[in-house]
């Protein structure tokens, strides 16, 4: 699945404190990613909602900053390594990734496949951490990635946590559209399958963001018992089927998801 660019969000109306130059700055780091490695001027203008002079000096101060590095002869401009600073301050300290790192190591090891763990943002799930399979896998999930809610077994797992009035606003604020041609993007579907998961206490997704991937999740819940995560076992369909995956693995999944709860929400 290609990723594809992330419109700049609106500027907030009637708000003086709002500080759109620093909104365009972040709009212009955020359009590199994926296939978008190197940009030209007028390519980071347009993605952060730019003039092209706006666009300049934007990226002289990011240079300058550290945060931009540019090739004289393409003309474009790339991320560089000091970008990873502010991943690096959000997960060192971060209480449940902490506490889950060592459950997820355990299902990583007891499952034999690659095990993630995600959080929310908007309509999207991301991806804090990933312990990949030592089995050949060819899907590459790095830390940072967001997959959309709807589509992601991960996403569902979280949704299917939420009281079903907060799930349903979230696919319909949800673009739904095809990643792959398995991908559900009927709204009445994708809530059955919702509900399913509430139902199991576990999501499930058939190749519907990577061919060849199947993947069941679980939600991390707070001490409140709403969730504030989601953790998810993807395997490759040339080793497993979707029904072994869930038959055989989702009683460790669902140890998992209760253990790194543990301390954030009362167990029963």
């Amino acid at each position: 699945m290609k990723r594809t660019a992330r419109n700049p969000r609106p500027l907030r109306a009637r708000d003086p404190l709002f500080n759109s130059s620093v909104q365009k700055a972040l709009a212009m780091l955020e359009s590199f990613g994926g296939e978008r490695r190197a940009l030209s001027l007028a390519e980071l203008a347009l993605g952060a909602g730019m003039t092209t002079s706006s666009a300049q000096r934007c990226t002289h101060t990011l240079v300058r900053l550290g945060f931009l590095g540019r090739d004289p002869r393409a003309r474009r401009w790339a991320l560089t390594p000091r970008a990873l600073s502010l991943a690096h301050a959000y997960l060192s300290g971060h209480a449940l990734l902490e506490q889950a790192t060592t459950h997820l190591i355990d299902l990583n090891q007891a499952s034999g496949e690659s095990v993630s763990l995600s959080e929310p943002d908007g309509v999207d799930m991301v991806f804090i951490a990933r312990f990949p399979s030592l089995k050949r896998f060819y899907i590459h999930m790095p830390v940072g990635r967001r997959l959309p809610m709807y589509c992601t077994a991960s996403g569902r797992a979280y949704l299917a946590a939420l009281p079903a009035a907060a799930a349903l606003r979230v696919v319909r604020r949800s673009e739904l559209r095809s990643l792959t041609p398995l991908t559900l993007t009927d709204p009445k579907q994708i809530l059955k399958r919702i509900q399913a998961a509430r139902e199991a206490g576990y999501a499930w997704s058939d190749q519907e963001c990577y061919r060849g991937d199947v993947t069941i999740a679980a939600a991390v819940l707070g001490e409140d018992g709403q969730p504030l995560a989601a953790v998810n076992i993807s395997a490759p369909t040339s080793r497993w089927t979707l029904a072994e995956l869930r038959s055989k693995l989702s009683p460790l999944l669902l140890q998992t998801a209760r253990a790194a709860s543990r301390g954030h929400a009362p167990l029963p």
